[in-house]
């Protein structure tokens, strides 16, 4: 797996490397080659290496016994951060990190899969940094991330298209899509909006009054 460029510009979102389940080397190669910035948390930073991947900043808690200095050696030059606020999921002191260096986007992966409970957490944390970060997450099944009020993106025929409410979410209107949406409702474990798809292929839109609301672009 080869390093990843410097965008000198910096308008390409970092990239944030999390300890779930593995992607294929081919998303997560097309991925490297555009980060102006790459970030692994510490409980990742084995499996990364292993993988030959450049990074510039360790962080975590680094607790257990967790020596960051000896990775200095092996991917120097090396920001190590420590950031041992337990009130706190490392993946979420990440973004704290990137809106103090001034970042807008980011892009995240390894964030699904394996455990349950940071699966959920993962996605659902998304939601406190709206104002402040553009976070999309990815594996090699779906693409997901927080929808502004308004929204209209072009997809082909038949993409599947599952809107998730964090919380409940309300006003809900959609155009394009199999199943439609006129003034809904959708609440996290009663009523979601998931494996719906695109009608025809085009302009899909999509808004909602109030709450916050996931948009998963998934495929098998």
């Amino acid at each position: 797996m080869s390093s990843h460029h410097i965008v000198r510009d910096d308008q390409e979102p970092a990239l944030i490397i999390a300890n779930g389940a593995s992607c294929s080397e081919e998303l997560l190669g097309q991925l490297l080659e555009w980060s102006p910035l790459v970030i692994v948390l510490d409980s990742a930073i084995e499996r990364v290496l292993e993988l030959g991947i450049k990074v510039d900043v360790l962080l975590g808690d680094f607790d257990r016994g967790f020596n960051p200095e000896y990775f200095l050696e092996k991917q120097y030059p090396l920001e190590i951060v420590h950031t041992p606020n337990q009130d706190k999921t490392d993946l979420e002191k990440a973004f704290d990190y990137l809106i103090e260096k001034g970042h807008t986007a980011v892009n995240v992966i390894w964030a699904t899969g394996k455990r349950a409970d940071h699966t959920i957490t993962n996605i659902t944390s998304i939601a406190k940094f709206r104002k402040q970060l553009k976070i999309v997450l990815l594996d090699d099944h779906s693409k997901i991330f927080l929808l502004p009020n308004n929204f209209e993106k072009w997809y082909t025929k038949n993409t599947t298209i599952s809107l998730i409410p964090i919380g409940e979410v309300t006003g809900i209107y959609s155009k394009n899509l199999f199943y439609p949406l006129e003034n809904h409702s959708l609440t996290i474990g009663y009523k979601t909006g998931s494996s719906n798809h695109v009608t025809e292929d085009g302009i899909v839109s999509i808004s909602h009054a109030k709450g916050d609301l996931l948009l998963m672009e998934c495929c098998d």
